[in-house]
This record gives C-alpha cells, structure tokens and sequence, in this order.
C-alpha cells in the first residue's frame, strides 16, 4: 500500500475476498448483488462487507475479518470503518467500482482521499504458492480427462452443442466443483470465432473440432484449447496445426532457458513477439494475447500479449499460452497449455497433459 501512496486499500472482486478472507461466495465467484464480499484493508486491518445473507456464513469462513454489515447505505458504512481506522487515503481499482459508488464514498468520507489503483489484487494473486499450483494441476487433469473420456463421440453428424455438453458432463463427474467458464465446442470455419459459442451444427470429415475449456477444484481453474482434426487433414491445415505448435513452442522454449538459467523470466511482450516470430511465414496469426495467468479467476496477471508490461514476468506463477491461427469461414487452430514457472526453483512445467500433437478423430 506504500508504495500506491494510500493507507487503505477496497477490493471487489469475490476472488480477492477468497483469497485474502478466506470465504467463497459460490463455485464461480460470480459477483453477487449488492456489497457483499468487498474488502477493505489496511496495513493492520481487514474487513469484509456482508449483508444479511452471509453473516453467518462469514463468521464460519472469514474468522479473522472484521465484518461490517451494511444495511442499505455501503458508502456511509466505508466511511465510518475509514475514519476508525484513521485512514486518510482510499485506494480504489477505478474499472471495477461503480461511479455511483465512488461519488458515494467521498461524499461520506470527505476528509479521505480516493486514489485509483489499478489491479492490485491480481497483481499480488499473480505470484503462486505451491498449494495453488498443485490445485491448478488438480483442475488441469480432471480437463485432460474429460476430453480423452468423449474422444469416441467426436464424429460426422453430431453437434458442437451435443459435444459441449458431453465435456461438461464429463467435467462435472471427473470431479470439477464447477466449470471455469462455459465449454466451447467449435465446428469447421466456426473455429475461427476465437470466442466463438457451440451450436447446432453438425461436424463434417476433413474439418476440425476446436473445444476451449476448464475445470475448477478447490476454487482454482484450469484453461486449455485442443484442434481436434475431424478425419484426414489436408496437407494445408496439417501446415497451419503445425504453424500454431512451432508458435507455441518457441515461447516455451524461451522461458525453459531463462528458468534453467535462474531467471530472470522474459516479459509477457517478449514471449508474443517469440511466438510471432516463429509463426512468420504462416496466414491469418491469432490477433488476441498469447496468454494470460490464471488462478482462482480464468483471467488474471500476468499478460502475455503485444500490449504487455516490459517487465520481466513474475515467478512462481501460472498462465496459459495459447497461440491460434483463423481463416475466417474455413478453419481456426488453437493450442493452448498452461505453464507453471519457478526460477528459484529452476523448474518449468506445463500443467495441461493432453497431447498437443495433431491427433485425428471420427
């Protein structure tokens, strides 16, 4: 907190109150109505605003965190808490916080300060503790097992929904709490809606079946793209497969080298222009980021991307590499793995199992 210049900190994301307070607010941490679930800290203190509705259910999750139940006036309950604890700077992320809440804030706290302080929580949830790795490992192996268990569904005829949900099935009985985010099961040029949703059409030989998934165990995610070929693939797509995988593996190179070196890591916006770089001569390179971190939400600090931070990445952590290629209404390819780094321990190690190497379904 010193160093953003602000004696108080508020964070909103369930994610943060999960990990900082211990108490999860539902299998996704989806936000709730309302207040509940944000923190406020200082340097000393912690405190977790609650409702009626999770009083009790803090008392049980959240022992160590003042809990402030407040009623219908959140701003006027902030300020009262800011002003016991003598806080005289307010540190805000300014892209989660409602305007209407920080008007509220300042007006019932007009001797405080508002600072914007920008991702703060994911920043310090970026750096990973070896019991939050082996629970992204844990979500990673109940994915690679959900998709090996449907690999004799994929076929001609059937749909991207039917397969959607043969996955999350497979998923949710293979021992995921939940799933990170919705199953997508992309068919033919459909594949080349990076974020594309799985419909009624039905697989046809000589195409692909992309699916982007995950699972979540014990509150932390997992994260994978698989391109399935459905049949044969023609030489020209077996080239863009394995254009996507030389991408792929040119930034896992890069980091394998500065973690066997003792670091430092390479920046996330080094590992995008590494993975460009090998996919130079390829058509139709992804336009999205190269990956991001991952933990107790899909998408967290770090970025790798052509946007990313200079700065060296931080170790230990977690995030996925996903370069992809799409030609619009005919094919998308995508791999995507995550990766766990740990220079001081010299070891890199990518958590996703499933083969990445071309593999011919149907």
């Amino acid at each position: 907190m010193v160093r953003e210049g602000v004696d108080a900190l508020m964070l909103t994301s369930h994610a943060d109150a999960r990990y900082f307070a211990g108490i999860c607010f539902g299998p996704n941490e989806e936000p709730t109505s309302g207040s509940s679930g944000w923190l406020l800290l200082t340097a000393d203190a912690l405190a977790l605003l609650v409702d009626s509705r999770y009083i009790i259910q803090a008392q049980r999750e959240a022992p160590d965190a003042e809990r402030i139940d407040y009623g219908s006036d959140a701003g006027a309950a902030i300020a009262t808490w800011l002003h016991s604890h003598g806080a005289r700077q307010l540190g805000l992320d300014a892209q989660q916080v409602r305007h209407a809440v920080w008007e509220r804030i300042a007006e019932a706290a007009p001797g405080v300060e508002l600072r914007s302080v920008r991702g703060w929580g994911t920043a310090v949830r970026a750096v990973k503790e070896a019991s939050e790795i082996e629970r992204i490992a844990a979500a990673c192996a109940v994915a690679d097992r959900a998709l090996a268990g449907i690999l004799d569904q994929i076929r001609p005829g059937v749909t991207e929904s039917a397969l959607a949900w043969s996955l999350e099935r497979a998923m949710r009985e293979g021992g995921a709490e939940a799933l990170a985010f919705d199953v997508a099961a992309l068919a033919g040029g459909n594949a080349a809606l990076p974020h594309g949703n799985p419909g009624t059409r039905e697989l046809r030989a000589g195409e692909v079946i992309l699916f982007d998934f995950g699972a979540q165990v014990a509150g932390y995610r997992s994260d994978m793209t698989r391109t399935l070929f459905v049949g044969e693939p023609s030489a020209e797509h077996a080239a863009l497969y394995a254009a996507v995988h030389r991408g792929q593996a040119a930034t896992i190179d890069l980091l394998r080298l500065a973690v066997e070196q003792g670091g430092p890591l390479p920046s996330g916006r080094a590992c995008d222009v590494a993975t460009r770089a090998a996919m130079a001569e390829a058509p139709c390179v992804y336009d999205h980021g190269l990956g991001h971190g991952i933990g107790l939400q899909t998408h967290e600090s770090p970025s790798l991307s052509r946007g990313a931070s200079d700065d060296a990445l931080p170790s230990p952590t977690v995030f996925s590499v996903e370069p992809g290629i799409y030609v619009q209404d005919e094919i998308g390819i995508r791999i995507e793995d995550l990766v766990a780094v740990n220079t001081a321990g010299k070891s890199l190690t990518i958590l996703t199992q499933f083969p990445a190497e071309p593999l011919i379904v149907g």
